[in-house]
């Protein structure tokens, strides 16, 4: 692959991207130096909220990202981070009498919402296995290992397949399961599985438990069997105990990202037989999204009905997930279309929603490229997993695309 290619300047482009802007942020401003751990929210304008709740799934996102930095990197800061971030995760979080963690505790670490929520403890286990794979530590394996467990006896639903959505404390079931505000309060969700999908991958690479692989590939047949819409090429988003689908809301952040988290996870799986209908899977996952969630400016909507309603706004998860997509959707296909997709939205992303002013990205912008001042810039969803794993991954896949070259 010649250097002046598009898959070149992207991937030179997101390194700057990762080492001058994305991880010096997190390093400089995310330490909560008086209570421990990581603040749990920073507003846009940098002001750090010093008594706000901190919540789990934020706390093992910058684990992940702290632990795969260092095992990229090779920087003993980026160590010496994802190791505070395991500590505070497994002291703080980790509920000592039922096992698993809770979504939040308050400022000082004390629980606050302790309802074990199955998202939370999927990205527990995922930075927890990166951490393992950065370090050689056993006990973040052993800890992982043991969430992998907790998953499996406590919120797998036996009959239908799958997973609950949430229980309390004790495992017990509960009324209300939603994840956020914004989401239905139904007993499976997508989202979930896809995150459940993403930690048994990463898992799986240093621990290749005969159990787990069944589980993984279970996952996987799932999302192609019940969550993947095979007529319209989009993911359902909420479901019934029976997986039947209770809105035709299209989330586009969400389909780009399981068209490659699943063929990453067929691939780390070894799983050649299935390979080829996940790839169609994928593929087509992401040329639907291509064609319908593209606006003109080269960003990536959020959401869209059937009936044209949508979100337009443009948040900076959907943008890092759709480059990794359309450069994957590149990769299997060779259509170019996919990688000019990938630069338009990296283009997009560093003109509207790079911060320049406070650093990072903003959490998402309006249509006409404005963010919304009262978003934050670190919070209980706000995070550096989705933009610095971006840049990772295209780093690497760029790399391997010119080996084949030479």
């Amino acid at each position: 692959m010649e250097r002046s290619s598009p898959i070149s300047r992207l991937r030179n482009a997101l390194f700057d991207e990762l080492e001058q802007r994305m991880l010096p942020y997190w390093v400089e401003n995310s330490v909560d130096e008086e209570n421990g751990g990581f603040l749990g929210r920073i507003r846009r304008n940098g002001e750090p909220v010093r008594d706000a709740p901190k919540g789990s799934v934020l706390n093992s996102r910058i684990l992940w990202t702290f632990a795969a930095a260092h095992r990229r990197l090779e920087d003993n800061r980026f160590r010496e981070l994802a190791a505070r971030a395991r500590a505070y995760l497994v002291e703080q979080f980790w509920d000592p009498a039922h096992g698993g963690v809770f979504w939040s505790v308050d400022s000082r670490g004390q629980p606050l919402e302790t309802r074990k929520q199955t998202y939370a403890q999927a990205f527990a286990l995922y930075g927890l296995a990166e951490y393992h794979r950065a370090t050689g530590n056993r006990d973040a394996l052993d800890q992982a290992v043991r969430l992998f467990e907790l998953v499996e006896t406590r919120t797998m639903e036996p009959e239908h397949g799958g997973y609950l959505e949430a229980l309390g404390q004790s495992w017990e079931r509960i009324e209300d399961v939603r994840l956020s505000d914004k989401d239905l309060n139904a007993p499976k969700n997508m989202n979930t599985h896809l995150h459940v999908l993403e930690a048994y991958t990463n898992l799986f690479r240093t621990w290749p438990d005969p159990l787990l692989r069944e589980k993984l590939a279970s996952l996987i047949g799932l999302f192609l069997e019940k969550i993947i819409d095979t007529d319209k090429d989009h993911l359902h988003t909420f479901f019934d105990m029976d997986w039947t689908p209770v809105t035709d809301v299209i989330s586009f952040g969400h389909d780009i990202e399981a068209s490659w988290l699943l063929l990453e996870a067929v691939d780390v799986l070894g799983d050649t037989a299935l390979r080829d209908e996940v790839r169609d899977a994928a593929v087509a996952l992401a040329t639907a999204t291509l064609k319908e969630g593209i606006d003109p400016d080269g960003g990536m909507v959020n959401e869209a009905r059937p009936d044209g309603d949508s979100d337009g706004d443009k948040y900076w998860w959907v943008q890092a997930e759709a480059i990794v997509g359309f450069v994957n959707a590149y990769q299997e296909t060779r259509s170019p279309e996919f990688v000019e997709a990938a630069v338009a939205i990296w283009e997009y992303a560093r003109r509207y929603l790079a911060d320049d002013d406070f650093g990072e990205w903003h959490f998402r912008v309006a249509q006409d490229g404005r963010p919304y001042p009262d978003d934050d810039k670190v919070g209980m969803w706000k995070c550096p997993y989705h933009g610095a794993r971006a840049c990772f991954e295209v780093i690497e896949r760029a790399a391997r695309m010119e080996q084949v070259r030479t």
